[in-house]
């Protein structure tokens, strides 16, 4: 199967059977959200947690901030410590007391999680980020979910009503069965009232992560819950607002009305009234393409050959 591009102005796109789910680039103030941003502390991040005197190396991490490496009169850093720094702030600024549970996971064996704190995005430039303390030699993301599960159970007393979390990983995952089975539990938690909503995001970074892996997580759907997970590939981020792009929802308004074409230009849909940004429709076996036209503009989304052998070429 071809792999999920979203290109501007959509920030997730979900194809199944030729349905499709479209989310359009929105940058939601949900009330309420408590969020968690989650580093990888596997043994593969070593050399990015090392601090190195003057400019850092241009690395993955580049495409969070968007501008040049900082000088060679800088003070000792490394690749990770300002993009967290920049994460810290944004999504600080989703945050219902602007605070972030920030942790390292796959420490240790794999499976530990070490926490750095609940840290203010506005002191985000204050913050050193070395890495964990034991970095583990293989990645379980499954602990890290159960960290973040818990830690906003207890937040909802003190006013959380929604969560986000997202986390960071350079590599495959060991556990991904124990997620979906995780995954579909917090779902379930969800729609008996136990749990708040949560939206999960998977960034992948570097040239190990396995894609694949990462729609599999992002596709399942949940009665009654619908999509937890949203995947990410870093390189491939275009807009920060991609990062919360799980807690945009149908309630949600964007423009004043809409058009869906399909690649043979006849229309799938017509929105006369408000155009909501996750948009929902049905296309032809086959299709690869649709467009929606929107205040005179069109813009066209490639969609994934369904029956496509996947040969390494993503793009």
């Amino acid at each position: 199967m071809g792999h999920e591009r979203p290109v501007e102005p959509f920030s997730d796109l979900h194809v199944e059977h030729g349905r499709v789910f479209a989310t359009l680039l929105h940058d939601p103030t949900v009330e309420g959200l408590d969020v968690g941003l989650y580093l990888d502390g596997s043994g593969s991040m070593r050399e990015n947690y090392e601090y190195k005197s003057g400019a850092p190396r241009q690395s993955f991490w580049a495409w969070l901030i968007g501008k040049p490496a900082p000088a060679p009169t800088a003070p000792p850093t490394n690749e990770v410590e300002p993009q967290a720094r920049w994460m810290l702030r944004y999504l600080a600024s989703k945050d219902r007391n602007g605070l972030l549970r920030v942790a390292y996971w796959a420490t240790g064996a794999g499976k530990e999680i070490e926490v750095v704190g609940e840290l203010q995005g506005a002191a985000a430039d204050g913050y050193t980020f070395p890495g964990p303390r034991a970095q583990g030699g293989a990645t379980y993301l499954a602990p890290a979910i159960s960290d973040y599960v818990e830690y906003l159970r207890g937040q909802v007393p003190h006013g959380a009503r929604r969560g986000l979390a997202v986390f960071i990983t350079d590599g495959n995952l060991h556990d991904a069965e124990n997620v979906d089975t995780l995954t579909a539990n917090i779902a379930t938690r969800i729609r008996r009232g136990q749990l708040p909503r949560v939206s999960f995001v998977l960034v992948g970074v570097g040239d190990g992560v396995d894609e694949e892996q990462l729609e599999k997580i992002a596709h399942a759907e949940h009665p009654g819950v619908g999509h937890i997970w949203c995947h990410r590939v870093a390189k491939e981020i275009q807009n920060v607002a991609e990062l919360v792009a799980g807690l945009v929802d149908e309630t949600m308004t964007v423009a004043a009305g809409g058009t869906i074409y399909d690649d043979r230009g006849r229309v799938v849909k017509a929105y006369e009234g408000r155009l909501p940004a996750v948009l929902e429709f049905e296309v032809y076996e086959g299709c690869k393409s649709f467009t929606l036209e929107v205040a005179g503009q069109r813009y066209t989304q490639p969609l994934p050959d369904e029956n496509e052998d996947d040969d390494g070429d993503h793009h």
